[in-house]
């Protein structure tokens, strides 16, 4: 059985290790390595390994990260496919989908590139009589991101490149489940010529998380997962007296007005809804109508929903492939389970899906309720499956009134004709990012990308803009340098204008 062991300082940790966990090929359902859960002691020595690493390398010059993000980002390029095969075969996600994950990872490779122009300082000369201030960002030390399993290289893809751009060292605690992708970029930003220590891995479960978030030597952790696991790594992480930002779960909801485009917006709830078989944190799982829209839009997507193929990642034309585990496949069934039995409409059951040639695969398939309530489980949590709930209003401020009073915040969207009506979504929602017939709304790398309320936890969005201001700590510094003729004591507190 394959081994698939932590980095730290420029190599793979040998050594038998304490504990290990199974990591499974989704699709046949049979173990296809075993990965190593990292001690308090191996992340110990990955933060006394990158701490040593960043003396040198927070000095290293500006340009020579950029040199270095230039290089992997040809890498990336040149061999995306072969982390979007390894990636599909851990996760299940279709192998199309795993080379979109790689793109949009290579997005924040990119902007970080550029990571020169977003240190600039400001400066401001003559405050004062020969007194200039000015500001300069500079890097916290080892920081670490706990990442989940759903996108494994475009995750850690949004934290990495932009840390050590700015001259941080990394600790990166990924899934257990399918950890293989971030041993790989281990291996390509050695081979763009990423000194030894300034990147690691350590996989792991909580053992390792806690570890992490006690070590006194790591000043900032990002994290990406479920609301109840942000909560705790922001509240133990900031008790530790980091700087942490952790983006949690989501309920996220697609609004459609009568006046809508019935075909676009069935072609978006079906894309947004069972894409990645409804394993993403920005994936459409509410359908919220308006009026009599549900009538001509539920055919719709149910003519869609037939017209989907389910089956492993490889095979021709397969759009939705299995659940990551068979524990999380039974989970999603369980609350199909629970729609069913609390009255809810159940139009399209993917309980008893089975692929040929593939029936211990942890396959379920497209699953769609109609006259969903607010109360009903298949309403209030997130399932993070490809289960689609559609709750009928009879007026727009219902609708608006629905997303905001939900716990979540992470992503909407609104589909209308209508300018006035969706200049009203986008004021009054009381969500961080916002589609307008757009059904995922997730922004390029040069914005940032970041929910409201119970979906993030801490000031700072993750990558672009708000990413550089997290990895860094602005340096304010007030310079003068006087004329040697006028000195003098003066006990008076310093005034501008003098």
């Amino acid at each position: 059985m394959r081994l698939i062991t932590h980095w730290i300082n420029g190599e793979p940790v040998t050594g038998t290790p304490e504990r290990t966990g199974a990591v499974y090929d989704p699709a046949t359902g049979q173990q296809r390595a075993e990965v190593a859960m990292a001690t308090p002691d191996i992340v110990d020595l990955a933060v006394r390994t990158a701490k040593n690493a960043f003396e040198t390398w927070r000095d290293s010059a500006l340009t020579r990260r950029q040199n270095i993000m230039f290089a992997y980002r040809e890498i990336v390029v040149a061999r995306k496919d072969e982390m979007a095969r390894l990636l599909s075969e851990e996760h299940g996600k279709t192998f199309d989908d795993a080379r979109g994950e790689v793109q949009r990872g290579l997005e924040v490779i990119e902007f970080a590139c550029n990571i020169a122009h977003m240190l600039k300082g400001e400066y401001s000369e003559q405050v004062s009589t020969s007194v200039d201030t000015y500001t300069i960002r500079q890097p916290l030390g080892v920081v670490a991101g706990i990442t989940p399993f759903n996108f494994p290289a475009m995750v850690p893809m949004w934290m990495y490149p932009i840390a050590i751009a700015c001259g941080n060292t990394f600790i990166l605690k990924p899934s257990e489940k399918d950890p293989s992708t971030s041993l790989l970029a281990a291996e390509w930003l050695a081979e763009a010529g990423l000194p030894d220590g300034v990147f690691n891995v350590v996989h792991g479960d909580k053992v390792a998380v806690d570890a992490i978030l006690g070590h006194d030597d790591i000043a900032a952790v990002s994290f990406v997962g479920s609301t109840p696991i942000a909560r705790y790594i922001y509240e133990t992480g900031t008790a530790s007296g980091k700087r942490v930002q952790a983006l949690g779960g989501a309920k996220n909801h697609m609004v459609v007005l009568p006046d809508a485009d019935m075909d676009l917006a069935a072609d978006s709830a079906v894309s947004a809804a069972y894409g990645s078989a409804g394993e993403r944190c920005m994936a459409i799982s509410v359908v919220t109508t308006v009026g009599d829209a549900a009538d001509r839009l539920v055919p719709k997507i149910r003519e869609r929903i037939g017209e989907l193929k389910v089956g492993p990642s490889f095979d021709e034309g397969v759009q939705m492939g299995p659940l990551v585990t068979k524990e999380h496949r039974d989970k999603v069934a369980g609350y199909v389970d629970a729609g069913e039995a609390s009255g809810a409409s159940l139009l399209e059951d993917g309980r008893p899906l089975r692929v040929p040639g593939h029936e211990e695969g942890f396959f379920i398939g497209p699953t769609l309720f109609d006259n969903v309530n607010t109360d009903m489980s298949i309403y209030t949590d997130e399932i993070f499956g490809p289960v689609l709930s559609v709750v009928r209003t009879e007026h727009y401020e219902d609708a608006i009134k629905m997303v905001n009073e939900n716990p979540y915040g992470n992503g909407t969207a609104v589909f209308t004709n209508d300018g006035g009506t969706a200049r009203k979504f986008q004021n009054e929602i009381q969500v961080g990012m916002v589609g307008i017939n757009v059904p995922i709304p997730v922004p390029l790398a040069f914005y940032s990308f970041g929910g409201w309320k119970s979906s993030m936890f801490g000031s700072h969005a993750i990558y672009g803009p708000e990413g550089v201001h997290f990895y860094t700590k602005q340096k304010v510094i007030i310079s003068r340098w006087p004329d040697p003729m006028h000195r003098g004591v003066d006990l008076g507190f310093p005034q501008h204008g003098q």
